[in-house]
């Protein structure tokens, strides 16, 4: 039995809305856990000529990881692309992420493929992260990947949208970011993030678009208008600098748009 997390008031079975209050209901989309071969897996982030890469071994074990992100893999290893069930593809569709996630299976090499950014590994015993649109880079075969609802505003104006990977169970997952991570801990405590370098959080920490001031007056007058406020007990990993070459690539990006406008 479900309950809404706004007024406490029952939820109906397969309902998307609370109908006391009208909350939507936090829904999890889950893929089906395939049995993980019995062996050992180990990643590894490598550096080479300033870029990040991410290193797999291998022994009779299995990885998931995002499609298009294989560089080279060496051993006794099989590629498999199982073809997408009807749920995965509508989850696709509202999600626009990618709707394959490709395994390789064996003993072996792999590496992934190498990236301006930062790479962090992060150890799950059996707990519930929501990752970041875009965060998701690989994980083990028993880590479940689903799908985490917004609530309306903040899928409005946080900039996450309405659909978050949520990454659950015992074993590790890789993510990607813009530069090193930060790790906050909340103890029903709240944390406000002027921007989306917010790249994670545990499932306990709710997340909410807010009004820096009470006034819709005086947020104009601050100039910090709607920001992203997480609250509850848990963790959020924050992204809050790129590394240097993001920052640099940032920075000519911005003088490439300055230049191609038109003189006034």
């Amino acid at each position: 039995m479900a309950y809404c997390s706004n007024c406490g008031s029952e939820i109906k079975e397969g309902a998307a809305f609370c109908g006391n209050c009208g909350t939507p209901v936090k829904q999890k989309i889950v893929t089906p856990v395939v049995n993980q071969p019995v062996g050992s897996l180990e990643f590894d982030v490598v550096n080479r000529e300033r870029l990040n890469m991410v290193k797999v071994e291998l022994i009779n074990s299995a990885v998931r990881y995002e499609a298009g992100a294989l560089h080279y893999m060496k051993g006794d290893l099989v590629l498999e692309t199982n073809m997408p069930s009807v749920g995965k593809f509508f989850k696709s569709m509202v999600t626009r992420e990618k709707i394959i996630k490709p395994v390789i299976k064996g003993t072996g090499t792999v590496f992934l493929n190498p990236s301006f950014g930062e790479f962090t590994i992060l150890d799950l015993q059996n707990d519930e992260w929501i990752l970041d649109r875009g965060a998701y880079y690989a994980s083990e075969l028993g880590i479940e990947i689903g799908v985490f609802t917004n609530k309306a505003i903040s899928a409005m104006f946080s900039g996450e949208k309405w659909f978050q990977t949520v990454v659950a169970g015992t074993g590790k997952v890789v993510m990607v970011s813009a530069g090193p991570l930060e790790e906050i801990e909340l103890r029903n405590e709240k944390l406000v993030v002027d921007g989306r370098f917010a790249v994670a959080r545990t499932s306990g920490v709710d997340l909410n678009v807010k009004r820096v001031s009470k006034g819709i007056f005086s947020s104009v007058i601050s100039g910090e208008g709607l920001v992203n406020t997480f609250t509850g007990t848990g963790k959020v990993l924050i992204a809050p600098v790129e590394n240097y070459l993001n920052t640099m690539i940032s920075i000519i990006r911005d003088i490439q748009f300055r230049v191609s406008q038109p003189s006034k």
